[in-house]
């Protein structure tokens, strides 16, 4: 559990944005009863389509049934963002660092601005009188300890004293925490008879982590008032971006860092004028020949000026050197990302920043140290050996744990190819196995009378597996086992098709495995080790 204060927060929230937004831009009255709708579905509706029974969630065809002047509107949530762009910029006159979570809501650390305007209620008076003209008064405004306490507070209008969102949540419904995307959390507790955060809260949390997994424990830490992460405020105003015009094309390293370092100060400067630190900044280099390199560098804390510079030194020894080996006649591993002239132009483009202090590293080294010169070790190895020579793994949408595990460049942002978050049928409940068989290997799963344990065409196993072994060694007795996890994928692509079941077994040595078969042919299904348990 974490020991760690809660961030004093104030959250600034809009009720139905969405439909706010498609009013603005579709010119619709203000009294007409009015919902917007995504794949049939309304997402969002005024108060006077609420008070005659229309609801989210509900289908197009009920909801005109139930209110026949309902006035229908598509959702546009690039046109929700534009609108409430100014929102955000009526805050930000008031606290120097936004954390936008979506449109219509947009929090906010307290800490220093209560200094200067005298107290927590003085702050929600300047912001009210910042953005409540935008609005026409439809926001409210609260303030509690962490992110999760201090919406639940601006829905209410209400400042939850420092150390009280704990009791101020008790006796909020569990189901406060489907709109977080912990629907299926919140129907297992439900069932199990819990119905209020602080029931919830009142669990161990050892015990919700091991049972509930990550999502649970985080869900558990917001339920007891123990949101203690860092603000995440939105991208950087395009003031902060930062441009260094070289007088002629320079292709020495020295040269251009040189150039470069007083941009570095004004950069970091900068962005701590708006009580801003950078996490993650692009830097773009512009050739005599009209190309452009741009790489991506991130940090384990917070840049400053000297980090930014040794960072603009490295990439550009990556860059140059390949123009110099092109030049002189040697192999380029990567001709593609190597410029063919010298560089006229840089440009430092922060991407990722927290507010000031948000980031503390170790007092007297340690973690935060050793952490440094690790992450200086792989930059200079990438910028040597090439974007893919140092890569992290990352969360994946799919079935599999193979599926979920993604490698990414280090340093790169991950773009998600099958989004985590979207519902996978068949995919195995937390935890993952702690170690991944790749490629997976053949296996015995044998059922009472020696025979590969086979399953049904309705996900049940015919019977239990008995023993289990890994090669050729000879098989072992099954004490326990868990599934099945049928996966029928791509069934309408014959060239792509799988169609595979999977199991947790457990020997009788006390060790764990996750085991895949594969059903195309039921009546003798092959079975291989895809993962170990630790």
């Amino acid at each position: 559990m974490s020991t760690a204060t809660p961030p004093r927060m104030a959250t600034v929230w809009c009720p139905d944005w969405p439909v706010t937004a498609a009013r603005m831009t579709s010119g619709a009255p203000g009294d007409a009863p009015v919902a917007v709708f995504t794949a049939n579905h309304v997402v969002a509706c005024s108060a006077v389509a609420r008070s005659v029974g229309v609801r989210r969630g509900m289908r197009r065809r009920e909801a005109q049934y139930r209110c026949p002047d309902l006035v229908v509107l598509p959702r546009d949530e690039t046109a929700e963002a534009r609108c409430f762009e100014p929102v955000i910029t009526a805050v930000e006159s008031v606290v120097p660092a936004v954390e936008v979570t979506r449109p219509g809501l947009a929090a906010a650390g307290v800490r220093g601005p209560i200094r200067r305007f005298e107290g927590e209620s003085g702050l929600i008076d300047a912001l009210w009188r910042a953005v409540g003209w935008l609005t026409e008064d439809a926001c409210q405004i609260g303030i509690a300890d962490g992110s999760f306490a201090a919406e639940q507070a601006a829905r209410l209008g209400r400042i939850v004293p420092a150390g009280e969102s704990a009791d101020f949540l008790a006796n909020f419904p569990v189901s406060t925490l489907s709109a977080f995307g912990h629907a299926e959390l919140v129907d297992l507790l439900q069932r199990l008879g819990i119905h209020t955060l602080g029931g919830f809260a009142a669990l161990p949390a050892k015990d919700v982590s091991m049972r509930f997994g990550p999502a649970g424990a985080w869900a558990h830490r917001q339920a007891g008032g123990r949101d203690d992460r860092p603000i995440v405020v939105r991208e950087p105003p395009p003031e902060c971006t930062i441009t260094v015009e070289l007088d002629t094309p320079v292709d020495r390293v020295d040269v251009v860092a040189f150039s470069a370092r007083s941009a570095a100060e004004r950069f970091i400067s900068g962005l701590a004028a708006r009580g801003l630190s950078c996490a993650c900044f692009e830097l773009e280099a512009f050739t005599d020949n009209g190309e452009q390199l741009t790489r991506r560098w991130r940090h384990p804390g917070v840049l400053t000026a000297p980090d930014v510079v040794d960072r603009i030194r490295w990439q550009l020894e990556g860059w140059l050197h390949g123009m110099a080996a092109r030049g002189g006649g040697g192999t380029d591993p990567d001709p593609g990302d190597r410029p063919t002239a010298g560089i006229t132009r840089l440009r430092f483009v922060p991407v990722e920043t927290v507010p000031t202090g948000a980031h503390q590293q170790s007092l007297w080294g340690g973690a935060g140290e050793a952490g440094e010169r690790a992450h200086r070790a792989l930059a200079r190895v990438q910028t040597m050996l090439g974007l893919g020579s140092v890569v992290v793994p990352a969360i994946e949408g799919g079935r599999s744990p193979l599926d979920r595990t993604q490698l990414v460049p280090w340093g790169e942002e991950r773009v998600s190819v099958r989004e985590p978050a979207r519902p996978w049928p068949g995919r195995l409940p937390s935890p993952a196995p702690s170690v991944l068989i790749d490629p997976p290997r053949p296996a015995k799963v044998l059922d009472e009378g020696g025979q590969p344990v086979r399953v049904s065409d309705r996900g049940a196993v015919v019977r239990p597996p008995r023993c289990f072994g890994v090669g050729n060694e000879a098989p072992v007795a099954v004490t326990s086992w868990a599934g099945p996890w049928p996966v029928d994928e791509r069934w309408w692509d014959p060239a792509t098709a799988s169609r595979v079941v999977r199991l947790q077994l457990v020997d009788v040595r006390g060790r764990a495995y996750l085991v895949v078969g594969d059903m195309s042919a039921p009546a003798a299904p092959t079975w291989h080790l895809e993962g170990v348990y630790d």
